[in-house]
């Protein structure tokens, strides 16, 4: 017999639990120590995140997928009416009315669709993020008057079911560039001239939404952060600044010598810190087990949604990592199924499944436009070699986006 130690906990990681078969079949409650036999293989891999620039961390509130919607910085139901040159950077859209007027003077850098398929999906994706934002629990109940206050990430509503803005509102990210802010009004969103929206600790105004179950207006001179998803109309009245997206399901979108710029995220990527495949008995062909979720979320807003997610993975070793102390990379297989869910217009295809003996594709998306995001839940199967000694087994698989 031999006393299998727990792994040493990594620093900044969660502490890995696992479950260990002894002789009698019973398991042990997870992170004791006990002994067993020889003959019971314990196998604990420890899930590493590789994202592309930051951990693997999630907003305690996850973003709202504006799908085709994300390409578009101005989107309208029934007419678009600029005066003055007003500045859309992102493309400007119309569905299913077809009469945008005002461009010239106005200029747009990006397309405009005009009661076209591209629009009309758009609309439909619109559609859905406004049922999402709207749908979001627990909200926080705070007064109609937003001015003057700071507000942390979280979803809020007001008594009266409309949100006004005087002076200046702060949000304030508390260090997390991932924290999402979601508003939602009921009724309508009216800025006073000259106010303003500052954004502080890491926020991003494509975290960002402001949900309006009637009309949105933006007073002369106002300046706001974030994503207006309308039921009904937007007024962006003159001077107006808008560092995100102006977003109208049945009605107008009305300008005047503003400027609108669609806000845009990053393309990420989080799995789960640890995962726990089991045990089995030495002599056991192999052992399977599922990794959790990996959801990649594309924030870009972009013409293109395509992106590939790859996979990797080191040796799994016990003890000293000798010879009969190591599970190579080539024995464990990866197979990540369908996906579980999805958001967005573009094509997703799970990759094939195959050994981690050099990285694999796990996931990709082509076609489409705008933001997007997959999960899913991969399988991982391990083969034992016949001469593999008992021990807890550890291991990193690495998941990247690009």
């Amino acid at each position: 017999m031999r006393d299998l130690l727990p792994v040493p906990r990594r620093a900044g990681a969660s502490r890995p639990a696992w479950a260990q078969v002894d002789g009698t079949g019973s398991i042990p409650a997870a992170g004791s120590s006990r002994l067993f036999l020889s003959a019971v293989l314990a196998f604990v891999p420890v899930m590493a995140v590789l994202v592309a620039t930051q951990a693997g961390a999630r907003a305690p509130q996850p973003r709202v997928s504006l799908g085709a919607a994300g390409a578009f910085a101005v989107l309208a139901g029934s007419t678009v009416t600029n005066t003055g040159s007003s500045a859309v950077t992102g493309d400007l859209g119309l569905s299913p009315g077809t009469s945008v007027t005002g461009f010239p003077p106005g200029t747009v850098a990006g397309t405009i669709h005009a009661a076209d398929a591209a629009a009309a999906q758009a609309q439909a994706d619109l559609t859905a993020a406004y049922d999402d934002a709207a749908s979001r629990t627990p909200a926080t109940t705070v007064p109609t008057e937003l001015g003057g206050t700071t507000l942390t990430p979280g979803v809020y509503d007001s008594a009266a079911g409309t949100f006004q803005i005087t002076g200046n509102l702060t949000l304030d990210a508390q260090g997390n560039p991932d924290a999402v802010f979601v508003f939602q009004a009921a009724s309508t969103l009216i800025t006073a001239s000259a106010s303003t929206v500052t954004l502080t600790g890491g926020a991003q105004a494509y975290n960002v939404f402001w949900q309006v179950g009637s009309s949105a207006t933006l007073g002369t001179g106002s300046t706001l952060a974030g994503d207006i998803l309308a039921l009904t109309s937007i007024t962006v009245t003159t001077g107006v600044t808008v560092n995100g997206r102006t977003l109208a399901r049945d009605g107008a979108v009305t300008l005047d010598t503003d400027t609108i710029t669609k806000a845009d995220g990053a393309l990420s990527i989080s799995v789960p810190a640890t995962a726990n495949l089991g045990s089995a008995a030495a002599g056991a062909g192999s052992l399977s087990g599922s990794l959790g979720a990996v959801t990649v979320t594309d924030a870009r807003g972009g013409p293109s949604t395509a992106w590939t997610a790859t996979v990797s993975s080191t040796d799994f070793t016990t003890g000293g990592a000798t010879a009969p102390e190591t599970i190579a990379r080539g024995s464990v297989t990866y197979d990540p199924g369908s996906a579980t869910s999805t958001t967005g217009s573009g094509t997703f295809t799970p990759g094939t499944p195959g050994d981690l003996g050099s990285p694999l594709t796990a996931f990709s998306v082509s076609s489409g436009t705008g933001d997007n995001s997959a999960t899913w839940n991969p399988t991982i199967n391990v083969t034992l070699p016949s001469a593999v000694v008992g021990g807890t087994y550890t291991g990193t698989i690495t998941h990247s986006v690009a």
